[in-house]
C-alpha cells in the first residue's frame, strides 16, 4: 500500500511511482514517459515528493509504505521553472503551428498557469529540415525530450534521429546532421505521433489540394483508406474508433471531389492478385517466404537494408496504387478525352504514402497525384467549415465502392494475411474455410506472430509482423536459418494502418486497440467478406484486366522494387591529381569505390586497399587514377559496385579489382 496526497493506493505489479499516482487519479505531467518506450526521465515534470525527497515518478519503483505528495508548493515551483525554461528556448509562434491546440507544451504551459516567461528569448534559429516527402522537421521547435530518438531505435529499429553536440548546442537530427530525405529514414512517420510539439510534424499537403479543386480543368477525384473511417472521427470529437464512413463520403463530396471511392475496393484486388502469386510460388517451388507488399515504409527499409530479399516481396503494387491505376487507365479514359486532367487524391492514415507516390517507377505513370493524411483531411473539413457531425451519412461512388470484410482488415495488422487467407481458401475451393472466414491466429497485437493454416491439404506457415524493429528481427531469423515461412506481412507501425504516422495523434494505448476492434467488428457485420466474391472485383476483371496475373492485370496493377542507397554524400578523394598526367597525353580514370554497408560487407575495404596499393606503388598511375571511396552505388545485391569514369561497374572482388582497372585504363 502507498499513500498518494492522503489517498491509500493499493500496489497490483506497477513498474513505476507514474503509475501508481495514475490510479489515484491523479495525471502528471510528462514529456519523455512513453509507456511503449525505455524510460528516460530527462523532461523532470513528473518529480514528486517522497518520503521527503524529490523523484522522478517515472524511473522510480513503488515501494510499500511509501508517502508520496504531488502537489507541494516545492514541486509547482519546479514545473513551472521547467516550462519557462523550455519556452525561452522554444520557436513560440504558436498561432501558426502545425500542433497549434494539440501541443503537449503549449497544454502543460497552460495547465500550470504560464503567463509570462521571465528568462529572455533565445535568438539561436536552425534551418527547418522540408526535404522529406513526409515529414517536416523544426529543430526551434525541439525541446529535447527524446521520444523520437528512443521510438526511431527502440520500436522502429532505424535509429535515424539521435542526440547531437552538447550543452546549450544539443539538438536532436540525422547523423553529420544531413537532411531526412538523404539519411535511411523510412517516412513511416511515428517519430511523429509521440513528439509532444511541432518539432516533427506531417509535410503538409493541404494548400496544393485546395488548388486542384479550384482549377476548372481538373477532375478531381479521392480514394479512402480502410484505416481512416475509424480514426478520423476522433479529430471531431466523436469518441475512440468510432466509424464515419458515410460521413466522410458526404464531407468530400461537399469538399469538391468529383468521385468518391473507397480503398477497401483496391485491397480486394490486392488480395486476389497476391493470393495469385502465392498459389505460383507454391506450384513453382518458391522463393519463398512471399514478403506483403502494401507499406510502403517497409518496402522502403527492405530496399536499403536487405536488398536480397527484394525477390522475396510481392510485385504488387499497394491498394493506394492499384486504385490510382484503375482511376487514370480505366475509368476516366471519357474525362481525359474531354480535355479535363484527372487528379487522384488519396486520404491515408499513414506518412509514408507521401513517399511512395513519389517512387522513381510511378514518375511518369503518376497513380495518385496528391496523399492527405487522416489528420490533413481533418483540418480540411474545418477549413470548410463543415459541420462533420452534423452531416448526413453518404455512399462511397461506384464501380469502386462495392467491397469486402477481407479487404477492410488491411487496416489493422494481420489483415493482408487475413485477407490473403480467405482468397486462397476460395481459390483452392475449400469449403470449409471459405465458411469459417475467420482466421483467428493471424489476429492480435504482438510484435511477431506465428500461425500454421491448412487450406485443401496445403500447409501455409505464416508470419504477422507489426513494427519495423521487429520486422529486423525476423529477417536476421530468416537469414540464419532459423525460420520458415511461406507468407510474412509486415506493416511498418504498430498496429498496422490504425496506428499510422498520419492518423490523429493520441498517446493513450487504449485508442490503438478501439480503432482495430471497430475495424474487425466492420468485417464481422459484413455480407461480403471473401475479397474474390466482390462483384465489383469480378466486373473489373471481366471489364479491364482480364484474369488474376494476366499481363493486362501486370500492366495495372504490378511494379518493380529494387537497392536504394541508405544515405546521401559525396565522394572522398584518397590518391590522384587530375592534372599531372595531362602534360603527357594521358586521360585520368576517375574511380569511385562504395563503401556503404551493403558493399562493406562483400570486401570493398579490401577492394580499396589493393587499389591504393597497386597506384602508389605504380610509377605510371601516380597522378593518373583519381581514386576516391563513396557511398551507395545502389547496386548492393550485385557484391562491390565501383563508378568509373560514370560507369557503373559490379561484382568487383580483390581478386579481379586490377583486371577491372586495367580495362578501364585501356579504354581511357
Amino acid at each position: 500500500m502507498i499513500t498518494v496526497d492522503g489517498v491509500q493506493v493499493k500496489l497490483d505489479g506497477e513498474k513505476n511511482l507514474l503509475e501508481v499516482i495514475s490510479k489515484a487519479g491523479i495525471n502528471l505531467p510528462t514529456f519523455c514517459y512513453l509507456s511503449e518506450l525505455s524510460v528516460y526521465g530527462a523532461c523532470r515534470m513528473c518529480m514528486v515528493d517522497a518520503d521527503g525527497h524529490l523523484v522522478p515518478a517515472c524511473s522510480t519503483p513503488p515501494v510499500d509504505g511509501m508517502n508520496i505528495k504531488t502537489n507541494t508548493d516545492r514541486i509547482r515551483k519546479i514545473r513551472r521553472t521547467i516550462i519557462e525554461l523550455l519556452l525561452a528556448n522554444h520557436d513560440r509562434e504558436c498561432t501558426s503551428c502545425e500542433r497549434n491546440g494539440s501541443c503537449k507544451l503549449q497544454a502543460i504551459a497552460y495547465q500550470l498557469g504560464i503567463d509570462k516567461v521571465r528568462f529572455p528569448q533565445a535568438t539561436m534559429e536552425s534551418p527547418v529540415d522540408a526535404s522529406s516527402p513526409s515529414i517536416v522537421r523544426n529543430p526551434n521547435k525541439c525541446i529535447l525530450c527524446g521520444d523520437c530518438v528512443r521510438m526511431c531505435r527502440e520500436v522502429q529499429g532505424m535509429g535515424v534521429l539521435d542526440f547531437q553536440f552538447r550543452g546549450s548546442k544539443a539538438a536532436v537530427g540525422p547523423a553529420f546532421c544531413k537532411p531526412l530525405a538523404e539519411v535511411d529514414c523510412t517516412n513511416c512517420g511515428q517519430c511523429v505521433q509521440v513528439c509532444p510539439t511541432g518539432a516533427l510534424s506531417v509535410k503538409n499537403d493541404v494548400p496544393e489540394v485546395w488548388a486542384v479543386l479550384s482549377e476548372p480543368d481538373t477532375f478531381p477525384v479521392i480514394q479512402v483508406a480502410p484505416a481512416v473511417r475509424v480514426a478520423l472521427g476522433e479529430a471531431f470529437g466523436l469518441g475512440k474508433g468510432k466509424e464515419v464512413t458515410g460521413k466522410i463520403a458526404a464531407a468530400l463530396r461537399r469538399l469538391g471531389f468529383k468521385r468518391v471511392f473507397d480503398t477497401v475496393f483496391s485491397a480486394d484486388l490486392t488480395a486476389v492478385e497476391e493470393t495469385h502469386e502465392l498459389l505460383g510460388r507454391l506450384k513453382d517451388g518458391g522463393p519463398f517466404p512471399l514478403f506483403t507488399s502494401c507499406c510502403p515504409a517497409w518496402v522502403k527499409m527492405l530496399e536499403m537494408h536487405y536488398r536480397e530479399y527484394l525477390g522475396n516481396l510481392s510485385s504488387c503494387m499497394s491498394p493506394q496504387q492499384m486504385l490510382g491505376s484503375l482511376i487514370k487507365n480505366c475509368l476516366c479514359e471519357d474525362v481525359s478525352r474531354e480535355g479535363k486532367k484527372v487528379v487522384v487524391v488519396s486520404a491515408m492514415p499513414c506518412t509514408a504514402k507521401k513517399f511512395e507516390i513519389r517512387r522513381a517507377q510511378f514518375e511518369e505513370s503518376k497513380p495518385v497525384d496528391l496523399v492527405l493524411t487522416t489528420s490533413e483531411l481533418a483540418r480540411m473539413i474545418k477549413e470548410a467549415g463543415i459541420d462533420f457531425e452534423a452531416l448526413e451519412e453518404a455512399e462511397f461512388d461506384e464501380p469502386f465502392g462495392t467491397i469486402t470484410g477481407g479487404g477492410l482488415l488491411f487496416g489493422a495488422t494481420g489483415g493482408v494475411a487475413e485477407a490473403v487467407l480467405r482468397t486462397a481458401a476460395v481459390m483452392l475451393a475449400d469449403e470449409d474455410a471459405m465458411k469459417k472466414i475467420v482466421f483467428d491466429e493471424v489476429r492480435g497485437l504482438e510484435g511477431i506472430r506465428e500461425a500454421e493454416v491448412t487450406l485443401a491439404g496445403n500447409k501455409l506457415k505464416v508470419c504477422i509482423v507489426n513494427g519495423l524493429g521487429n520486422a529486423r528481427k525476423l529477417l536476421e531469423q530468416i537469414k540464419r536459418g532459423e525460420k520458415h515461412y511461406h507468407v510474412v506481412e509486415v506493416m511498418a507501425c504498430p498496429g498496422g494502418c490504425a496506428g499510422g504516422g498520419g492518423q490523429p495523434i493520441s498517446q493513450d494505448p487504449c485508442v490503438k486497440k478501439a480503432r482495430i476492434s471497430k475495424i474487425i467488428g466492420i468485417d464481422s457485420a459484413m455480407k461480403l467478406r471473401l475479397p474474390p466474391e466482390n462483384p465489383a472485383v469480378k466486373e473489373t476483371y471481366r471489364r479491364w484486366l482480364g484474369e488474376p496475373g494476366s499481363q493486362r492485370a501486370h500492366e495495372c496493377l504490378h511494379t518493380w522494387y529494387g537497392p536504394r542507397k541508405r544515405i546521401a554524400g559525396e565522394s572522398i578523394a584518397i590518391t590522384g591529381d587530375e592534372t599531372a598526367k595531362l602534360s603527357k597525353g594521358l586521360k585520368p580514370v576517375d574511380v569511385e569505390v562504395c563503401v556503404g554497408t551493403g558493399c562493406y560487407l562483400k570486401g570493398s575495404y579490401d577492394v580499396l586497399k589493393k587499389l591504393m596499393e597497386n597506384v602508389n606503388s605504380n610509377p605510371d598511375l601516380v597522378g593518373r587514377v583519381n581514386l576516391k571511396a563513396t557511398f551507395c552505388l545502389e547496386h548492393c545485391d550485385q557484391g562491390v559496385s565501383a563508378r568509373i569514369n560514370g560507369k557503373i561497374v559490379v561484382g568487383i572482388t580483390p581478386e579481379n579489382v586490377l583486371e577491372v582497372l586495367g580495362k578501364a585504363l585501356k579504354e581511357a
